[in-house]
């Protein structure tokens, strides 16, 4: 009769384990919901280079607005576009907001607004990327909600369409309407 060592046992249990805790883990908590660390502190600064004739992005344009809305996106990404139409309806609705196109080449950010509709007050333009870098964004599109001083309330990663939407943003932009 063979003996089996208990070494020759390890592996076998300790990738059962691990792939144990990789399963558990890929059906717990969410990706999207990554905290930032700026809920709850005054926005970050942003460029303050316009995109083409468009308004720029300055400090005064994220206070003293019952909300804002801060969107970073660019004419590049698909889900950017998915959100387009939410973003024209809350500007119809009148909620302030202000988009950061980065990494992008301006004249196709101006032919995606040209042609899909401008729904942001102001519109800063970040070629580099370096403004998502201080706000903590790495892809588009992310959204940010501001209270009337500022402050980052709430950060929104992915775009603003369907049931994401109504569960997750939408109760957030009423909580900052209701103050």
């Amino acid at each position: 009769m063979t003996k089996i060592s208990p070494l020759m046992l390890a592996p076998p249990l300790i990738f059962a384990a691990l792939a144990a805790m990789f399963y558990v883990g890929m059906f717990t908590g969410s990706g999207r919901d990554l905290p930032s660390t700026f809920i709850g502190k005054p926005a970050p600064p942003v460029i303050e280079d316009a995109l083409g004739s468009y308004p720029s992005v300055t400090a005064e344009s994220l206070t003293g607005h019952k909300v804002t809305i801060v969107n970073f996106w660019a004419s590049w990404c698909p889900p950017c576009r998915a959100e387009h139409p939410k973003l024209l309806e809350l500007a119809d609705q009148g909620i302030h907001i202000v988009g950061i196109n980065f990494n992008d080449r301006s004249a196709d950010a101006l032919k995606y607004l040209s042609d899909d509709g401008n729904p942001f007050a102001a519109v800063a333009y970040d070629p580099t990327g370096r403004t998502s870098f201080d706000w903590g964004v790495s892809a588009p599109p992310e959204t940010f909600i501001l209270d009337e001083q500022g402050n980052v309330v709430f950060k929104f990663i992915g775009p603003l369409v369907g049931d994401d939407y109504d569960q997750r943003f939408a109760p957030e932009l009423e909580k900052v309407l209701a103050q």
